[in-house]
C-alpha cells in the first residue's frame, strides 16, 4: 500500500526489511505511523512489530546507519528503541497479553501478528504494513481499520468492555483521539467507557494528566473535556470542574452554566494561543465560582471574590493532578487572580492610575492576560459581544499609551529597601516597608513622577512623618 513516505523514511523501512530478511523473521510497520500517514498527518516515530526478537532486530537494523545509533532496550518488556535525527523507531516482538483486575500491566507471551493486532486499542491503530521482501507494502487490516478511518469512527478490535477494563488508560486515549482527529466514538465503545469509568482509578495520576494535557493542546479542547464529563471519567480525577456544571434558578433568575462557559473560553484561548499554561489559566479562571456563588435579593447571582479564591485553588489542583509546582503554577495562579481586572477597565472614567496598576501587577504576563480576558467575553447576544470587544480594544490602546508614557511594566521603584536602610541607617524593619510601599504607591497613583529626585523627596517627607531623619 502506498502511504507516501519521504525518502528518509523509505530508506529506514528498507533497512528494516533487509535486517529482517537476514534474521529470517517477519516484521510489520504498525499503529500510529500507518494511521497518520493515511490521514496525511505528520509523523515523528514508527512502531515495528516482528515475529521474533524485537531487541535483536533493533541492533541488526542499527548497523545499517553511520554512525551507529545507540539502541535503548528493555529486556523485561522485550522492546528496543533508537533515534535517527528527529525520528524515533521502536521494535517489539509480536505478543499476546492477559491482564489482572488490579493492574494495567499485562502478562505477556510471544504471539503472532494477529495476536498483536487484537491487543491494540482501536481498529485504526491495528493497521499493519508488511516490511517483508515477498510482500513489502501490503496492508494487513483484519478489523477494517481503513473503513473506520474513512468513516471517522473509533472502535475497539475486540469487546470494548474487555479492551477498556484491561487497560483503563485506553478510555482517556479514546477521548483524546476523538478530540485530535475529530472522530466519533461508536456508541458501544462510549457506553463501555461509562460502564468502566471507575477502573481509571488504577492508573497513575501522571498518566491520566498526560492524556488530559494532550486534549488541552488540541485545536478545540472542549470536545474532549465534554466527552470526559459525559462519560463520567472527569468526575473520577477532576471533580472541581464537575462542580461548575449546571444552572440554578431563584426567583426566575439564573446564572451562566459555568462549566460550558469555561469550555467556550478555553476554545477561544486555543484559537489565539498554543500555550498550554495559558489554556490552563482559561480552564481554571472561574474554578472558584461554585464556592463563592450567592443569590442576593433584588440583584441576582454573585460570585464575589472568585478570582482570589481561585488563585488559592490553583496550587491544590496542580498538586492533585501532578502538574509542575513551579513557575508554570505561579503563572496560572496569577492570571486567575487578575482575570477580571482588564474587563473592569472598560468602564468610563477609569484613571491612568488604574491602568498603571494593571501594567505593574501583570508585568510580563500582560499580553497573555489580555488574551484570556478577551476570550472571556462570551454571550449568545452577538451585539453585546461586539460592544464588549470594541470597549476592550479601547482599553488595549489606552494601556499601550500609558505604558509608553510611564514605562511602568516590569518596573521597580527608583528607591528600594536597601536605599532606605542606608539613608536612614535602619535595619530591616516595619518602617522600611512602610516608606518603600508609600513611594511605590505614590508613583502608581500619579502623585509624583517616576524618577529618583521626586521619589527621594517623597521618601524624606514620609520618613519625617514617622519621626525618622536621614544620617548626615
Amino acid at each position: 500500500m502506498d502511504i507516501s513516505c519521504n525518502k528518509e523514511e523509505l530508506r529506514i523501512l528498507e533497512a528494516i526489511s533487509e535486517a529482517t530478511q537476514r534474521l529470517n523473521e517477519e516484521c510489520y510497520l504498525i499503529g500510529g505511523f500507518v494511521r497518520d500517514k493515511i490521514l496525511g498527518r505528520n509523523t515523528k516515530d514508527a512502531d515495528i512489530v516482528c515475529t521474533g526478537n524485537g531487541i535483536a532486530l533493533a541492533h541488526e537494523v542499527a548497523k545499517a546507519f553511520k554512525p551507529i545509533p545507540k539502541v535503548n532496550f528493555f529486556k523485561n518488556f522485550g522492546t528496543a528503541q533508537f533515534r535517527l535525527n528527529d525520528f524515533d523507531i521502536e521494535f517489539v516482538g509480536a505478543r499476546k497479553e492477559s491482564y489482572k483486575t488490579e493492574s494495567r500491566k499485562p502478562d505477556v507471551e510471544p504471539g503472532t501478528l494477529e495476536d498483536d493486532q487484537k491487543r491494540r486499542d482501536f481498529t485504526i491503530n491495528a493497521l499493519a504494513i508488511s516490511l517483508n521482501k515477498n510482500d513489502f507494502g501490503k496492508l494487513v487490516d483484519p478489523f477494517n481499520g481503513i473503513g473506520d478511518l474513512e468513516a471517522k469512527i473509533l472502535r475497539t478490535p475486540l469487546d470494548p468492555d474487555i479492551t477498556f477494563s484491561d487497560d483503563p488508560l485506553r478510555m482517556m486515549r479514546c477521548i483524546r483521539f476523538a478530540t485530535q482527529l475529530h472522530f466519533s466514538i461508536v456508541p458501544e465503545a462510549f457506553e463501555a467507557i461509562t460502564r468502566n469509568k471507575e477502573r481509571i482509578r488504577i492508573i497513575s495520576v501522571e498518566r491520566i494528566t498526560d492524556e488530559f494535557n494532550k486534549i488541552m493542546q488540541t485545536p478545540k479542547p472542549s470536545i474532549g473535556i465534554d466527552l470526559l464529563y459525559k462519560s463520567g471519567l472527569l468526575a473520577e480525577f477532576f471533580p472541581q470542574l464537575i462542580d461548575m456544571v449546571g444552572v440554578e434558578m431563584v426567583e426566575g433568575k439564573g446564572h451562566k452554566d459555568n462549566f460550558y462557559h469555561t469550555l467556550q473560553v478555553l476554545d477561544n484561548v486555543a484559537d489565539r494561543s498554543q500555550d498550554l499554561w495559558l489554556r490552563w489559566a482559561a480552564l481554571l479562571h472561574d474554578i472558584a465560582k461554585p464556592a463563592t456563588k450567592k443569590f442576593e435579593q433584588g440583584h441576582g447571582w454573585t460570585f464575589h471574590g472568585h478570582e482570589v479564591i481561585g488563585e488559592r485553588m490553583v496550587p491544590k489542583i496542580f498538586k492533585q493532578l501532578r502538574l509542575p509546582l513551579n513557575e508554570k503554577m505561579k503563572y496560572v495562579a496569577k492570571l486567575v487572580l487578575l482575570h477580571l481586572r482588564p474587563i473592569s477597565l472598560t468602564k468610563e472614567d477609569i484613571t491612568d492610575s488604574a491602568m498603571r496598576r494593571l501594567l505593574f501587577d501583570a508585568g510580563e504576563e500582560l499580553e497573555d492576560l489580555m488574551i484570556l480576558c478577551e476570550s472571556d467575553i462570551t454571550s449568545k447576544n452577538k451585539q453585546k459581544v461586539k460592544r464588549y470587544l470594541e470597549n476592550f480594544e479601547m482599553v488595549k490602546e489606552r494601556l499601550k499609551a500609558v505604558e509608553e508614557k510611564d514605562k511602568i511594566r516590569n518596573w521597580q521603584p527608583p528607591i528600594d529597601g536597601a536605599d532606605i536602610m542606608k539613608i536612614f541607617n535602619l535595619p530591616p524593619s516595619k518602617n522600611v516597608g512602610i516608606i518603600k510601599t508609600a513611594v511605590r504607591e505614590a508613583i502608581l497613583d500619579g502623585i509624583i513622577p517616576n524618577n529618583y529626585e521626586a521619589a527621594y523627596e517623597f521618601m524624606l517627607q514620609k520618613a519625617n512623618e514617622l519621626g525618622l531623619q536621614p544620617i548626615s
